[in-house]
Order: structure tokens, then sequence, then C-alpha cells
């Protein structure tokens, strides 16, 4: 089970002018608890649709056969094409599962051209399937990258090009959708009212995992269990809504407006960077406080941050994600006497300790930090893991008073970017 400790945060651990003070906690608690209810009142309505989406068996049964049948076709590569929440999450699925799958699960997110022509070199189109995700069907980066691909779809397999695509779009509206109607192009729906953002529980985060032959059921039951626990109105029994509360408290009583979200897992490096795209364009909407998220890796970011962080001005708290079970892999017994310390040592131990330096290093500076530990980094771990941080921001929009939909702030980038390329 996914676990959250804050004790590192607390003023306990770092002194009541850097950290937490149970008063500081207690304060929030009646408005936490009308948080919860409202957000659940405002589910019961239709709103956060995203929140069901682990519910939809229709959806898991349509991507288990859109998956199972072109894996009948002996489909070697998977190009997935993305941008944002469309590829940010299936960035996250293919480094947690992808060297176990028995296809090779490549996410296509840049226009850089030297990045596209040496990630595509070599690929066999005629044993690739190319996957275009995006909810509008109108943004620049996966279109064209889309239609780069389809000309080499086209050059290969003539005519039977499309029947090796499919499009994961909004199931009405979108140039996306009319050009997957007009050439029969097989598609999965991403439903109007969820956001792409928060996509991760449609065939967006779905489909990723039936084509690499992980398990779905297992991934949205950890979604569904996380979501029992964020319903509770108690802040100890609710793990989002403590971290929503930490994390409010962190930016407008210690005025620790940066988050670093810190993965020691390097099969989760990439979940950093969701998240943190979650809370920029979820919150990042005032200019007085909303939080500020920074993505970093344990430990390469120990060798070029950590310095900053512990020792630099006091701006910013870290949320540690961890693994808890890895892989047996050893250093040998055979090492260099000034470093018989490591020997025979297990990587997973290395990086246990590495987290432990780090951690209690940042206590003894009377610097903050909270972790998530999973178990085992499984599809039911997992779920929990994207449910939790879902659930969170939600709550957070209502502490902040930010409503956490849309990103205007992006789309006039967007406006500004197709008026360019148009003139």
């Amino acid at each position: 089970m996914l676990h959250l400790d804050i004790a590192g945060a607390l003023a306990k651990s770092i002194t009541p002018a850097m950290g937490l003070t149970a008063q500081e906690i207690a304060d929030l608690r009646t408005p936490m608890r009308k948080n919860v209810e409202d957000w659940l009142k405002e589910r019961s309505k239709g709103a956060h649709a995203w929140s069901m989406d682990p519910y939809q068996k229709k959806t898991v049964e349509a991507v288990k056969t859109v998956a199972m049948k072109f894996k009948g076709e002996g489909i070697k590569t998977v190009l997935w094409i993305g941008i944002g929440g469309s590829s940010l999450g299936p960035q996250v699925l293919g480094e947690v599962f992808g060297a176990q799958s028995p296809v090779k699960f490549i996410v296509l997110d840049s226009i850089d051209p030297a990045i596209l022509t040496a990630t595509l070199h070599g690929i066999d189109w005629k044993t690739t399937l190319v996957v275009c995700a995006s909810k509008s069907g109108d943004t620049l980066e996966p279109m064209s990258i889309f239609f780069y691909c389809l000309d080499k779809l086209r050059k290969s397999m003539g005519k039977k090009a499309f029947t090796r695509i499919i499009a994961v779009t909004d199931p009405e509206k979108g140039n996306l959708r009319r050009f997957a109607r007009e050439y029969g192009i097989t598609t999965l729906d991403i439903p109007s009212e969820v956001g792409g953002r928060y996509c991760i529980f449609t065939p967006v985060g779905l489909l990723p995992l039936a084509l690499m032959g992980v398990e779905l059921d297992r991934f949205v039951r950890g979604a569904k269990d996380m979501d029992t626990l964020c319903q509770k109105t108690s802040l100890e029994e609710n793990p989002a809504a403590l971290l929503a509360t930490v994390q409010f408290l962190m930016d407008s009583k210690k005025n620790y407006p940066v988050r670093v979200i810190m993965s020691y897992s390097g099969r989760l490096r990439s979940i950093a960077r969701w998240n943190q795209q979650l809370i920029a364009e979820s919150l990042g909407k005032t200019e007085s406080k909303n939080p500020i998220p920074l993505a970093a890796v344990g430990t390469q970011d120990q060798h070029s941050l950590l310095q900053q962080w512990m020792e630099g001005p006091r701006k910013q708290w870290l949320l540690f994600i961890r693994e808890l079970e890895k892989e047996d892999v050893f250093v040998p017994k055979d090492v260099d006497e000034s470093w018989a310390f490591i020997s025979q040592k297990s990587f997973g131990d290395l990086i246990d300790a590495a987290f432990e330096g780090t951690s209690r290093g940042l206590t003894k500076a009377k610097r903050p930090w909270a972790s998530l530990a999973l178990t085992r980094l499984d599809p039911y771990h997992l779920g929990q893991l994207f449910f939790l941080l879902l659930a969170e921001v939600v709550l957070l929009g209502k502490l902040y008073r930010i409503d956490p939909y849309g990103q205007p702030g992006v789309e006039i980038g967007k406006k500004i970017t197709r008026e360019i390329l148009s003139n």
C-alpha cells in the first residue's frame, strides 16, 4: 500500500519556525473536511469527471479489445505521439513497464528535428503501430509528428497505412476525430469532460498498459482503492487531503513556494514531470500564492541541486517518491579496499542509503521534506499514486481558491504560434 510520511515537515523535527506545528495543521482540519465533502457533492452532480474514469468498465474492455487486435498483427514497435498530459503519463508507464514489454514503446513528444529523426532511425514501419493521442486534435506538436509518421507509414505500406493507426481523441469533435472518420482509423475516446492532464485513467493511460501486456484491472483497482481513502474526511485517513494540507501550509505559512518533486527511482523519473505539469497548469493562475513545482531525480540531482536546497535561500520543500522493493543487483565482492564498505551491497541498498543521507541531511539543516513510498512498483501501486496526486491538486484548488481546470495562459501561446505559422 502507498504510504505518506510527513514527519520531516513537522515542527518537532525541524523547529516551529521551519516546520509545521500541530496547531497549524489542526486549524485546517475543519476547512479540509468541508473541502472533501464539497468535492464528493460535486462529483455526485457530474463534476470532476476524471475521478470516475477508473470505474468505466466499458472503456477498459474497449481498450483491451483494441490492444488484442493489434497484438495479433505482429506489432513490434508502438510509437505513441502526444504532448503534455497525452505524453507524460504514457512516458511514466513506458519507463516503469517497458523493459518487460513484448513491444518497444516509444513516446514522441518533441518537434526538435534532430530528436525526431534520431528516435525514428531504423524503425521497421511494417511492424509499427502509430498512436496519436490528442484531446483537441488541434495541437501543433502531436499533429505535426503524426503527419510525419503517417507519411513514413504510407511509403512503407501504401493504403494499408491507415490500418496501423489508433487515434485517441475527443469522441465527437476536433480535426483528429474528423480525419479518423474520413480514413477509417481505429479510435478510442478521451471523454469530452476530462482534460488532458487528468486523463491517465482514460485510454491515454490504459492503452499503453494494454499494448505492453500490463494488467489493466490492477491499475484501475489501485485507483479505486485510493479513491476510497481520498473520500475520508479525517486528515490522518485521507492521504490526498493530508498532502494538500502540507503543501498549502508550506507555501502560505512557512513561505516555501517551491515544491521539489524528487523520485528516488529511475523508473519513476517522469512521475515528477507529470506532477509538475499537473500542478503548474492547474494552479499556476495567480500572481500571489500558488505552488511552484520543480521536478528532480535522485540520486542524480543530489549532485546538481542539493547544495542549493541545503544551504541556499529557504524557498523550497521536498516531496520524495520511492519504491521499497527493488531488484537484487549487487556490487561485486572484489572492489578496491578504499571502497570495501560497498562490497556485496545491493544497488537497492545504495539508493536507500542515498535517500537516507539526503533526508537526514535536510532534517539536520532544518529543511522540510515528506515522502511517498510505494511497496513495489507495479500496476496497483502506480494506480494509487496517480489517483492520489490528482485528488490532491483538486483539494489544493479549494484551499487556494483556484479553479484547477483549464489553462488559459497556455492557450494564448498556442494561438500566437498558430498565427505565426499561418502567416
